[in-house]
């Protein structure tokens, strides 16, 4: 998913506490630098601040990362000669999602594990309509070359 211009995720949003692969394809890259890194930190002070070299492909310089919980990503770019991609002094931010809480199963007493259930109608015209195609498919060519033959009782 593209989020700006030429900065790629491989994901559709940004969760805490997971893995996001970062690819960048801006002037850095079209300049053809040897060397580009990653500086990132977390939140709107730049908590937890790291710097991860990115590996050229033909696709752009790419990097995987963790993401810790906060509420935002804030990242900009440095090549080999030191140069900043930082988009303007306004760096690159893009929020965080909280992780969604996983709740407990319940189990509930008033469904004993014996007790029958009643099919849906939807499965049950699924079933019908698959045996009428199985018979169509089997038996019309027989019809239709004169090989079918009734059983006839004596």
């Amino acid at each position: 998913m593209e989020l700006v211009k030429n900065i790629f995720f491989n994901t559709d949003k940004l969760v805490e506490n997971t893995k996001v692969k970062i690819s960048y394809t801006g002037k850095f890259f079209e300049d053809n630098s040897e060397e580009v890194y990653l500086h990132y930190g977390f939140g709107l002070q730049w908590d937890h601040i790291n710097e991860v070299k990115m590996e050229k492909t033909e696709l752009g310089f790419q990097t995987e990362i963790e993401l810790i919980s906060s509420d935002s990503l804030n990242f900009c770019f440095r090549n080999g000669n030191n140069q900043w991609d930082n988009n303007e002094y306004q760096n690159y931010s893009f929020p965080i999602e909280k992780a969604p809480e996983v709740g407990l199963v319940v189990q509930d007493d008033s469904i004993a594990i014996g007790a029958p259930r009643r099919l849906r109608k939807t499965y049950i015209w699924s079933k019908k309509i698959r045996i009428a195609v199985y018979k169509i498919i089997t038996y019309l060519p027989k019809l239709i070359s004169g090989n079918y033959k009734r059983k006839v009782n004596e």
